[in-house]
């Protein structure tokens, strides 16, 4: 058996772990520390570091890794090795990909947008087994996504393909952090869901206030969820007319508010009744909890024939 060395990067925070050949993350192994917008870049780094340091010292003994692979939230340049996350101000061109390679000396490091290993992760273990047109989405502190089409992932020449957190979507006039008028991350995401609620007179503060806010019938958590699930659907509706994709699995934190986001998801891209390569798409949660970015980020060295 080989593992991996899987390291994830996102807004709130840095996890690792070895994931074997079979997908499975290696009990004992996983370790994570915080990120954050108001991190320094040497915070950052140190946490990364970190988590690298833990990883590797509670590997077993013998264990036979054979590279590692990072997920990071984007924009990313992956030709360059640089990660720009929109939601960790204090990086912009950092060069993560070196960074950790020095770290690990010579072991083989590969580096891909959060939402393309997410994506990975569905198509192998997850989700999205059997299907060869997917899209893996991630619903959290922000909202991401990455492409199989025709059984290849979707990269693009900077590593950003498949990012639908930043489609704009109709009806919203939300300003994102990207610059944008109407990303579904600037409506859907949890923390802007949550803000967006507390616009409407809501006292709560986090997500999971959200959601038990929506279970005991509070109507503007309600009305914040039907936004959100709204977003959504227009977003992958537009990507599914633009790829003819068959199944999209969605994971992150926001994505369990309730289970009646997915109905809203659903029902907003039924309203294209002329469009049945629309309509047909299978919208589904993750099936990963929350192993799936350490997996996909695996993935990225336990399957690189996927990986142009």
């Amino acid at each position: 058996m080989t593992f991996a060395l899987a390291l994830d990067l996102g807004g709130t925070k840095v996890e690792g772990a070895l994931v074997d050949d079979t997908g499975s993350v290696l009990e004992g192994t996983r370790f994570r520390q915080p990120t954050g917008g108001n991190s320094s870049s040497e915070q950052l780094a140190a946490a990364v570091d970190s988590v690298i340091d833990s990883v590797l010292a509670a590997a077993p003994s013998g264990a036979d890794i054979i590279g590692a692979g990072i997920g990071s939230a984007g924009p990313i340049n992956v030709s360059g090795g640089l990660v720009s996350p929109l939601n960790i101000p204090a990086w912009r061109d950092f060069p993560l990909l070196d960074h950790v390679q020095k770290r690990l000396g010579a072991m083989p490091t590969r580096l891909r947008m959060d939402g393309l290993c997410i994506t990975l992760a569905e198509h192998w273990v997850g989700a999205g087994q059997g299907y060869n047109n997917v899209m893996g989405m991630i619903v959290s502190t922000g909202v991401g996504g990455g492409l199989i089409l025709d059984g290849l992932t979707v990269p693009g020449p900077t590593g950003n393909a498949g990012h639908i957190g930043h489609i704009e979507v109709g009806g919203f006039d939300d300003r994102c952090a990207c610059g944008g008028i109407g990303c579904v991350e600037a409506i859907a995401s949890g923390p802007k869901s949550v803000a967006w609620a507390r616009t409407q007179g809501w006292t709560g503060e986090t997500g999971e206030e959200l959601a038990a806010a929506y279970s005991a019938g509070n109507a503007t958590a309600i009305a914040a969820v039907e936004r959100a699930g709204r977003a959504l659907g227009q977003a992958i509706a537009s990507a599914t007319s633009l790829d003819d994709l068959e199944v999209v699995a969605i994971g992150g934190g926001f994505s369990h508010v309730t289970p009646d986001l997915f109905d809203v998801i659903r029902r907003t891209i039924a309203e294209r009744t002329a469009f049945g390569f629309v309509t047909k798409v299978k919208v589904v949660p993750s099936a990963l909890s929350g192993d799936g970015p350490l997996i996909g980020a695996a993935a990225l060295v336990h399957r690189p024939q996927l990986v142009p």
